[in-house]
């Protein structure tokens, strides 16, 4: 796309939604971690680690799901005890939050204050569940630019995720109101396009620029400092 196309969808978007990981913050602890890791232990039995599954970009539900199948935990099982895995997460987050130590990336919180000033609608949209999302957002100090937030306690496709918050701001901002997505992961560009939303991309996270470049987003920055520039 050219940088004049590009600079005008970012300028006319109604509403940016953010990614959390690698997006928003990076986590410099094992808060999350553990409480997955718990989670598989106590609800399915299994003495097992998400290490051996490529969880980035991948929503909670389908890192435990991934992680358990390794295990050799059946489909149906996963099933039947998914909702005590999930409590445990939720639990083990809840009661560790004064231990996230989450480190702001690079023009965040310039980015969010230009684009509030600007009057746009702004949201997250994760594969966290949304007790984990908010805690991490919070403990990086960014909790008050967000009207809203969609998770993966009840969808586990990134795209489903993405589909409700476009839904949402749709609801808010009219029928024709512009999305854009701001996210670090393959993944995250390919449920924008299946929402029919545009996306940002940023190398925050543990993506480099020509293996985000590869699955074509409408932007490819090295940081959100720099989409401070198409603003």
């Amino acid at each position: 796309m050219a940088g004049s196309d590009t600079s005008q969808l970012c300028r006319d978007a109604d509403a940016f939604i953010f990614d959390i990981d690698g997006t928003l913050l990076n986590t410099h602890d094992l808060v999350h971690y553990r409480a997955l890791n718990l989670a598989m232990r106590e609800a399915y039995g299994v003495d097992t680690t998400i290490d051996g599954v490529p969880y980035h970009g991948m929503t909670d539900l389908s890192i435990l799901r991934a992680s358990v199948a390794l295990a050799g935990v059946t489909g149906l099982e996963f099933e039947a005890k998914l909702p005590e895995a999930l409590g445990v997460v939720r639990r083990e987050v809840e009661q560790n939050s004064a231990t996230l130590d989450p480190k702001v990336c690079d023009g965040i919180p310039e980015t969010l204050e230009k684009l509030q000033r600007k009057g746009k609608l702004l949201g997250v949209a994760s594969g966290n569940l949304e007790t984990v999302g908010w805690h991490k957002v919070a403990a990086a100090g960014l909790r008050s630019f967000f009207s809203f937030g969609f998770f993966s306690d009840h969808s586990e496709r990134r795209a489903d995720i993405f589909r409700n918050a476009v839904r949402e701001v749709k609801q808010r901002c009219g029928s024709e109101a512009r999305v854009c997505f701001v996210g670090d992961t393959p993944a995250d560009i390919e449920a924008a396009r299946e929402s029919g939303a545009n996306i940002v991309s940023v190398c925050s996270g543990t993506y480099k620029r020509e293996e985000l470049m590869a699955f074509a987003p409408d932007l490819c920055l090295k940081s959100c400092m720099e989409l401070q520039e198409w603003l």
